[in-house]
């Protein structure tokens, strides 16, 4: 009895499990409380606990020892992560597609995110092929370009089929210059094209003559000006623009302002060096200039070329990929090799341009996931907290939204750095069992395609991937690697 007066006679002192309801109720009334952030694991699905229970208790013979499977994979993760931080790419040069894309040939259309056929394209994506065939000269129209490419005579593949990665639609066809970035760790290389710019443009589904022009003079005039540039100053260290853009408030997906400039710094002496006119280096000045993305093609194929160096690691359970097509949300999975695991491509909530609304957009597409999936872009906005005017949320929900990250990824960066958190490395190495065990997607931020071809981007925010990806490829783990 005396514990009992001693109990409710002292001030309360409560450790809460679960729903925070009750921890803000005892906070109002004056209790000392300490919240545990506690969840039924996998969402409560039965058969996910189970396949998680047998990982943690489960014992295989390798190499002649006996070992726990969640060992085996810690130690596979832990390799992840060591490769992803020893990974340097570095930019080579920049040339045709055809010439140096893996497999590239003149009837080949590479897309953005895991397969689709013409027939179940969305808008943008049916858009930016249209654009492509009109752009090649193979369609004089947007009614011949669709008639063509419904032909069977156009072949269309995933970028990450051929080592090569593009934002939004992703769209690269023969003629179209790409970056050449190599993994100077282990000589594995990455292509992306170049970008564009915001708004009316062909990764976002426009064709119109303003784009096929804006393209003809990228191929023209910007890429041989750029491929000459490089050629006099030499390969440039991508890891060192990233790690260096992230502390000065980019974050490497949806706020490249820094890594442009960084760009821009490095070649604008190399640039004055090559032979052609003033105005023509003037041109390209002004397009880098006025382009602040212009550095996001080449953190995504930096990205790419780090994340296919850990691909097939046995036992790893860290993701190669994530990748959208418009229609398809996919993944894949360092042990489970090439191998996609996809569910509807979601909507993304965010900030839309005037005039546009939740109804005119497109769902989820790109391949500049490949950002989050490397370790930054949405798991890095805590670098970023200028982020939010384009994606939308506050400043403290950028540090919030990286801080969510640790809890489910394998590691940190030794490279990319965040200062607002005391130069923390940024979460890096997504862990497909963390990712369902806690039933915490990885964040993302991205732009936002109007659902309509020829019309481009509406917006911009954040959007958050289909578990059903993750809950399949982690059944479809299980049974590889209690087999092996």
């Amino acid at each position: 009895m005396d514990k009992l007066s001693n109990l409710f006679g002292s001030r309360l002192r409560v450790v809460n499990v679960g729903s925070e309801i009750f921890a803000d109720a005892l906070r109002r009334q004056g209790a000392d409380v300490i919240q545990v952030d506690w969840h039924i694991p996998c969402g409560g699905s039965d058969d996910l606990v189970a396949i998680l229970t047998r990982i943690r208790t489960q014992q295989i013979v390798h190499n002649r020892r006996r070992l726990l499977l969640q060992d085996l994979i810690d130690q596979a993760n832990q390799k992840a992560v060591d490769i992803l931080n020893a990974s340097h790419p570095m930019l080579l040069g920049v040339a045709r597609a055809l010439d140096v894309i893996p497999g590239m040939e003149t009837n080949l259309i590479l897309h953005a995110g895991p397969p689709v056929d013409w027939e179940h394209m969305c808008g943008p994506m049916r858009g930016a092929v249209i654009g492509a065939l009109i752009y090649e000269g193979l369609a004089d129209d947007e009614d011949k370009a669709g008639r063509l490419a419904a032909s069977g005579k156009i072949r269309f593949e995933p970028c990450h089929h051929h080592s090569t990665v593009g934002p939004m639609a992703g769209v690269v066809s023969a003629s179209m210059p790409v970056w050449i970035v190599e993994n100077r760790y282990n000589g594995n290389r990455a292509y992306c094209t170049l970008n564009e710019g915001l708004g009316k443009v062909l990764r976002y589904g426009a064709f119109s003559e303003d784009v096929i022009n804006r393209l003809k003079w990228i191929e023209k005039v910007l890429a041989p000006t750029l491929a000459e540039a490089i050629k006099l100053h030499g390969e440039i260290d991508l890891r060192t623009i990233i790690a260096q853009a992230l502390q000065m408030g980019d974050e490497g997906h949806n706020r490249n302002k820094a890594g442009t400039s960084l760009l821009i710094r490095e070649l604008a002496p190399a640039i004055a060096l090559v032979k052609t006119s003033n105005s023509t280096k003037s041109d390209v000045m002004q397009f880098m200039h006025g382009n602040d993305h212009f550095f996001l093609n080449l953190t995504m194929p930096a990205a790419k070329a780090s994340l296919d160096s850990i691909r097939g690691i046995k036992y790893c359970s860290v993701l190669t990929a994530m990748a959208r097509n418009g229609t398809e949300f996919g993944i894949r999975v360092s042990a489970l090799g090439e191998r996609w695991f996809t569910a509807p491509a979601p909507h993304v909530k965010g900030l839309y341009f005037p005039g546009f609304s939740d109804n005119d957009a497109n769902p989820d597409i790109g391949d500049s996931t490949i950002c989050e999936t490397y370790g930054i872009g949405g798991f890095a906005m805590a670098a970023a907290p200028a982020i939010v005017e384009f994606v939308g949320g506050t400043s403290q929900d950028a540090v919030n939204f990286t801080l969510r990250m640790y809890e489910i990824t394998a590691g940190e960066s030794s490279n990319h750095r965040i200062p607002f958190l005391g130069f923390r490395g940024t979460p890096t190495a997504i862990d497909l069992t963390k990712v369902v065990e806690k039933n915490i997607v990885p964040v993302v931020n991205t732009g936002i395609a109007h659902r309509k071809p020829g019309i481009g981007q509406v917006g911009a925010g954040l959007v958050e991937p289909p578990m059903k990806c993750f809950e399949d490829a982690f059944r479809a783990f299980y049974d590889e690697i209690a087999e092996a």
